[in-house]
């Protein structure tokens, strides 16, 4: 069986605030967020957060037996990341290393690969970072994207255990929503060339290129609203439980008027779901082990409490799971 052991987090140094007297800022309940510098890619955010990790001594990099890595942010087309993290960290060359390319559905997915290697016995203590750097794609004109997304990253550490702690899951795609958030250019589809860095107002007056990130708002809200709550009642339908059976709720902190709109369309205690994106934006693949780890750091979520998981977001992707905390 498995459990979340550890989870640890790091920030840029370098943050942005947002104007506190636009209506978007006041909608999107972000006050600030973290920067990371020009030369400071997300590998490196990941690296700081695993070595926070290790510091705390719960675990030996030399104990790692995989090491995950959710990015859209890789160092280079090739190598995968992972490998250049593995070298970083000095994680033994018998270690497992591998990129997966997920945003805000990524830490549920990662749990889930990592509950495999272990339970299949493949590992016994896997790393899973998370880390993005969503800035470098943003065009600072377009409101709809430069006030939401964060740079950050998180370390988990997921090990084998005597009880269970981690699934079941319930897992989503569906790929005709790829256009509503999307880098058109530089990838093998659509190469970088001059015509990527023409600039474009939209009818509300957002800049970008085709080489910044792309985010349909209304169509992003639309199927949150639509698909969250049924992959949440499929997974309280596998598990043949209610909400009434979970003691906290940590959704993808995508931003808080969507957070809200979610949590009253489910019936949700405001005093048992999580909101904590004010300081430090959209971080993608890291709000929900960030938002995990603060919470439970605040008292509002104790060791064996049940907490539901939920991930959604660019892919479209979206996955669902149980967690009990035994940290």
């Amino acid at each position: 069986m498995t459990t979340v052991k550890a989870i640890e987090y790091h920030f840029p140094t370098n943050y942005q605030t947002n104007d506190p007297n636009n209506k978007l800022t006041k909608k999107l309940g972000i006050s600030t967020r973290y920067i990371a510098e020009q030369d400071e890619t997300a590998s490196d955010l990941a690296i700081q957060a695993a070595e926070k990790l290790f510091a705390k001594g719960i675990c030996q990099k030399g104990e790692i037996d995989f090491l995950l890595f959710c990015t859209q942010a890789p160092d280079y087309i090739l190598p995968t990341t992972a490998c250049i993290i593995q070298e970083k960290l000095k994680l033994r060359t018998s270690c497992g290393a591998l990129d997966f390319n997920l945003g805000c559905s990524g830490f549920i997915y990662g749990l889930a690969l990592a509950k495999g290697l272990i339970e299949s016995g493949q590992a016994k203590k896997v790393l899973l970072l998370t880390a993005d750097t969503y800035s470098k794609f943003v065009h600072n004109q377009d409101l709809g994207t430069s006030l939401l997304f964060g740079d950050g990253a998180a370390a988990t550490l997921i090990t084998e255990s005597s009880d269970e702690g981690v699934g079941p899951f319930v897992y989503g795609t569906d790929g005709s929503g790829a256009k509503d958030l999307i880098i058109y250019a530089g990838g093998a589809r659509e190469p970088m060339d001059s015509e990527a860095l023409i600039e474009v107002a939209d009818e509300k007056g957002n800049i970008r290129t085709r080489s910044n990130l792309y985010m349909n708002g209304s169509e992003v809200f639309n199927f949150a609203m639509r698909e969250v709550p049924k992959a949440i009642a499929d997974l309280l339908h596998k598990e043949q439980t209610t909400l009434n059976d979970y003691d906290y709720f940590i959704f993808h902190q995508a931003n808080a008027y969507m957070l809200e709109a979610l949590r009253r369309r489910l019936g949700i205690d405001k005093t048992k779901f999580s909101i904590q994106l004010k300081d430090c934006g959209n971080t993608v693949s890291s709000t929900i082990p960030i938002a995990l780890k603060r919470e439970i750091e605040q008292g509002n979520i104790k060791n064996g409490d049940k907490v539901l998981l939920v991930g959604f977001g660019v892919g479209l992707s979206w996955g669902v799971c149980a967690i009990k905390i035994s940290a």
